[in-house]
């Protein structure tokens, strides 16, 4: 790419914008992801779970959410989703609880607000899922200096 003499800091933005493009892929993958339904009826129900997530939901209540039984609710999350309704709520509540953490809130608070059985069973399946308990995922992320 070639960049205007006249414009001295066009060179040092390229640089910038490049760095910042290798950080980004660089990055740690959280091998979580958030994927929401296309199909309404289960969009619906995912909305409302959303609302309030919590590990309680079941799969029954998020059928009839659905309007739908729970064998078709079943089988139509995993057809549209990848993933089975049970896998892609502890997904979304170990997302959940990354961003109530990293708001300062104790883990203890999330763990319960959540509907894990206990903090310990939280950080359990948050080490399975991301690698680390939370609170050392927490202090790994906060010596990442912000600019």
């Amino acid at each position: 790419m070639e960049l205007p003499a006249e414009r001295p800091d066009c060179e040092r933005t390229h640089h910038v914008i490049g760095l910042l493009v290798e950080e980004i892929r660089l990055m740690p993958r959280l091998g979580l992801s958030a994927p929401l339904p296309s199909d309404s009826r289960l969009g619906a129900a995912c909305q409302r779970f959303l609302d309030n997530p919590t590990q309680n939901i079941s799969t029954d209540e998020m059928a009839a959410w659905a309007m739908l039984s729970r064998r078709t609710f079943t089988r139509r999350f995993k057809e549209h989703m990848g993933m089975t309704y049970l896998a892609w709520r502890q997904q979304m509540c170990l997302l959940v609880s990354i961003t109530r953490l990293g708001n300062g809130e104790p883990i203890t608070r999330v763990a319960s607000d959540l509907g894990f059985s206990s903090p310990s069973a939280f950080s359990t399946i948050f080490r399975r899922a991301l690698g680390q308990p939370p609170s050392q995922y927490l202090a790994t992320s906060r010596e990442v200096p912000v600019y």
